[in-house]
């Protein structure tokens, strides 16, 4: 009987010993972890408060008192997002199923860092999504703050607003009331590069997850719009035009960004007085310089050439992220594909691992 109490005394010490060092080490996860974890709560409940707040379209559709223009935009971004599930081969999801009425105000802010003297793009370590080159913030003086904490470390870093994003199917996304404000083929490429998001998201790669989409939403608005309207319509038309500036200026943003990347791999013993001056002049010139480039509409750029506010690595980085990969998509997708999204997408899905 004793012996029996003894092994059982025994065999309860372990598992006590056990449970004290589990214990032990959900507490040193959780306190190293700290920020994360209470960052991770900021975000989930600023995204909750949007998705609680949003309305479900087929209430607002129904309501008489609902103008027609806000009823024709909607029911234009259920037609684009029909096509681009039936048409183009992305994910059925349940997003853009609601609006969220953002009362002509900005929601949420991301912060972009980079070295101070090398083309390179900080990343912050998240659960699940692995290494991503922003960080979101719901509230604006919590995103300044951080920018502030990566400048005080040394970076480059800028803050830029979000006009839609992804949850990759955590949430139903809703439609952002200021996602409206654009004509149909942008509002197209918009719901499209977000979708994409949602049918192939790479976990720690957002350089590929970000030109995809911007390559899928741009080309896959290209064919809505000859789908519904034709090759020469005006609406066709009128968005290669548009799309035209965006690439021409993120054409001399890349360009820019080599140029300064040229300029930090020729430095050597420079002081970093010398070496910040010389990084200046050259940013200065890449903004003046925009000038030069033939716009299809006229466009203001006095905010890029504010001298106590020039762009830094941060910025630049930003377009790499979001542009730099596009002629190899393109090559790959009309040479190989023929222009197929549905084939295209499906093979992507077959060489990447999606979360």
């Amino acid at each position: 009987m004793y012996k029996k109490l003894y092994f059982k005394w025994k065999a309860m010490k372990i598992v006590y010993k056990v449970i004290f060092f589990i214990t032990l080490l959900l507490l040193i996860l959780i306190l190293s972890n700290c920020n994360l974890i209470i960052y991770g709560i900021q975000q989930g409940a600023g995204q909750m408060r949007i998705v609680r707040n949003a309305e479900p379209i087929e209430e607002i559709l129904n309501d008489s008192l609902t103008s027609d223009s806000l009823r024709q935009k909607l029911m234009l971004v259920g037609k684009i997002k029909r096509y681009a599930e039936d048409t183009l081969g992305l994910n059925p999801s349940k997003n853009y199923n609601t609006l969220y009425d953002q009362k002509g105000k900005d929601i949420l802010w991301v912060v972009v860092a980079a070295q101070e003297f090398k083309m390179e793009t900080y990343e912050w370590k998240f659960p699940f999504l692995g290494k991503v080159p922003y960080k979101g913030y719901f509230d604006h003086e919590k995103a300044v703050k951080e920018a502030k904490k990566m400048k005080e470390e040394g970076y480059d870093a800028r803050i830029g607003t979000v006009s839609a994003w992804s949850t990759l199917g955590f949430f139903k996304d809703p439609i952002l009331s200021e996602m409206l404000n654009q004509n149909e083929g942008m509002i197209a490429r918009l719901i499209i590069h977000e979708l994409t998001h949602s049918t192939l998201y790479v976990k720690g790669n957002s350089q590929f997850n970000e030109n995809l989409a911007t390559f899928v939403g741009t080309q896959g608005a290209k064919q809505y719009l000859i789908d519904k309207y034709g090759a020469n319509s005006k609406q066709y038309r009128n968005y290669l035009g548009e799309l035209s500036d965006i690439e021409k200026f993120s054409e001399h943003v890349l360009k820019g960004a080599n140029l300064l990347d040229s300029l930090y791999a020729g430095f050597s013993s420079e002081s970093l007085e010398d070496k910040q001056q010389m990084k200046e002049e050259l940013i200065t010139k890449i903004v003046n310089d925009i000038d030069t480039v033939q716009f299809y509409e006229a466009r203001d750029f006095s905010k890029l050439k504010n001298p106590k506010n020039l762009p830094n690595n941060a910025f630049f980085v930003g377009y790499i992220t979001y542009h730099k990969d596009q002629d190899e998509f393109s090559k790959q997708f009309n040479e190989e594909f023929n222009s197929n999204f549905r084939e295209y997408l499906q093979y992507l899905k077959t060489q990447y691992e999606s979360l």
